[in-house]
């Protein structure tokens, strides 16, 4: 059976002001996220680079045993 036209559009024209600022929302958090992870990865970098460690992020006494 085809629905209503009527009952079909109607829930979309209310939803769709809201679609938008919830869509820009959604994407805002993303690129937070994206630019944290950035951040990060060059700090990791950053101090890897100058201690020399192949895990510049564990203290040297937390190390596992080899």
């Amino acid at each position: 059976m085809i629905p209503n036209p009527v009952k079909v559009a109607a829930p979309a024209i209310l939803l769709a002001p809201v679609a938008v600022p919830i869509l820009q929302g959604l994407t805002g958090i993303a690129v937070v996220g994206l630019g944290l992870f950035a951040a990060g990865t060059i700090v990791s970098k950053t101090v890897k680079a100058f201690t020399g460690s192949q895990q510049p992020l564990i203290r040297k006494e937390e190390y596992p045993e080899d």
